[in-house]
């Protein structure tokens, strides 16, 4: 039972930790590239808005 208890634990911690980095906007954001924020604001909000817009129908999103 302690055997098992020594391996779930740390792994069950490791899985929150990664879980909370997945979910940090920070990640997502470079500062060294210029227009970053602008382009993830661009393709963040492209993808919710271009499911009813029929004119771009078939073609790729712009970066």
């Amino acid at each position: 039972m302690i055997d098992i208890f020594t391996v779930v634990v740390p792994h069950v911690l490791m899985a929150i930790a990664i879980w909370r980095l997945i979910h940090n906007d920070d990640l997502d954001f470079d500062p060294i590239l210029p227009g970053s924020a602008d382009a993830l604001a661009r393709l963040k909000r492209g993808f919710s808005a271009r499911r009813g817009d029929k004119s771009r129908e078939g073609k790729p999103p712009r970066a």
